[in-house]
């Protein structure tokens, strides 16, 4: 009989370090980048990042320390001061960014896209779809783009502590702004989700936190076996809907880029074949991600112990 340390797929227990650290450093940039941002413009505001950024490197020692050991295996090689402060100045940099796509300023930036027409294809469909991402680079240049789609909406899942910020920020940086955001952890969010999909909508998820609590499953990820939560790839397959890999780059300057690429199609699987289903999404949805942040490795902004293993040994459990 397996044990169940030998169960791919299986419930983590204790809350996730990102929940309990509730990311004080990420609001303390929001504040401050919005606050920046709306007085001095794209060009005024990013002399301040660096100022930012530096605060940061210095004073947040646990995220340093987390973030060099992820740098070590997206770089494979050991990590420089330079490529850990540009890691974190990237960070800095889409959040500043983000005022100005949520005031729909796109003259300010030079955005190539991947993949559009995998969007466009479901969007003809007319039965909605799953657009998955993680913590990479930027979502907002993800919507801006999908904004340009005639008749596509995107209602975004997420934490309810998230959907809280989410919905303050908007309303501080553009009132007008009225998003759709499905609040997860409740008992109805299913059923959302499902009306929304039934509406033709499509529905945004990050792929790569959990709240701890939640079923999970294992796979080699940056040459390390890492835990993924794997509830919103099973909603998908039970609500038979495809699956789209989405990601927004940063890429210096004013340059972004967004990439879409086919994750999973649930339309013909049967109930039988479900969970083999969605164990081999999961699966390309980590290789989908361990690419991308092998290309762009500043982008991923898990500044806590992802593989809860520490610097001091091999991530485990």
């Amino acid at each position: 009989m397996a044990s169940k340390a030998d169960d791919p797929t299986r419930r983590r227990t204790g809350a996730a370090e990102w929940v309990t650290h509730r990311e004080r450093g990420s609001m303390a940039t929001l504040r401050m980048m919005t606050f920046l941002s709306l007085r001095l413009g794209r060009s005024g505001g990013r002399v301040f990042l660096y100022l930012i950024a530096a605060y940061f490197f210095t004073f947040a020692p646990t995220a340093r320390r987390h973030a060099r050991a992820y740098l070590r295996a997206a770089l494979g090689r050991e990590p420089t001061a330079a490529d850990r402060f540009r890691h974190v100045l990237t960070f800095a940099t889409t959040i500043h960014d983000r005022v100005y796509l949520m005031k729909e300023r796109l003259d300010l930036f030079d955005i190539s896209v991947d993949g559009e027409e995998l969007v466009r294809s479901a969007l003809g469909a007319g039965s909605g779809a799953f657009l998955m991402g993680a913590h990479v680079g930027s979502f907002e240049i993800i919507h801006t783009v999908g904004r340009s789609q005639p008749g596509l909406q995107v209602a975004m899942a997420m934490y309810e502590d998230n959907a809280r910020r989410v919905n303050a920020m908007l309303a501080a940086i553009n009132p007008a702004a009225k998003p759709d955001v499905i609040a997860l952890g409740h008992m109805d969010a299913m059923l959302k989700i499902q009306e929304y999909l039934g509406r033709g909508v499509f529905v945004g998820v990050l792929g790569d936190r959990t709240l701890g609590n939640e079923a999970t499953q294992e796979v080699g990820f940056l040459g390390r076996p890492a835990r993924f939560p794997i509830g919103a790839m099973r909603a998908a397959a039970i609500m038979r809907r495809p699956v789209i890999f989405m990601i927004g780059l940063y890429r210096g300057g004013n340059r972004y880029h967004v990439a879409f690429e086919t994750l999973a199609d649930f339309s013909a699987v049967e109930p039988r074949q479900r969970d083999a289903a969605v164990r081999v999404a999961i699966e390309r949805y980590a290789g989908l991600l361990e690419k991308y942040v092998r290309s762009d490795p500043y982008n991923w902004f898990n500044f806590f112990d992802f593989w809860r293993g520490g610097d001091g040994n091999d991530g485990r459990h």
